[in-house]
């Protein structure tokens, strides 16, 4: 087992291998219900365009804090800039 790292040996630690706002991704699963190909999905298909009012939407419409929001928007974002 790798020093400091819990959880059973040879196991994969999600919230240690993810970095940014996919660290984000299991917790927002878990706490909206939702995969997280859903939401992006969703913010895709959002007439809104700029950052700020995507995360403001999830907020208001979908009930996400946020963190998880943000996450949600910037990586979302980032992806489409790199397709």
């Amino acid at each position: 087992m790798t020093a400091g790292r819990t959880g059973a040996p040879n196991m994969p630690n999600t919230a240690e291998s993810a970095k940014g706002p996919a660290s984000y991704f299991p917790s927002i699963e878990r706490a909206y219900g939702r995969p997280v190909a859903e939401w992006k999905e969703l913010i895709r298909a959002s007439p809104l365009t700029r950052h700020m009012e995507l995360v403001a939407w999830l907020k208001t419409e979908h009930g996400l804090g946020h963190g998880h929001a943000n996450a949600l928007v910037a990586h979302t974002r980032a992806e489409d800039t790199t397709m």
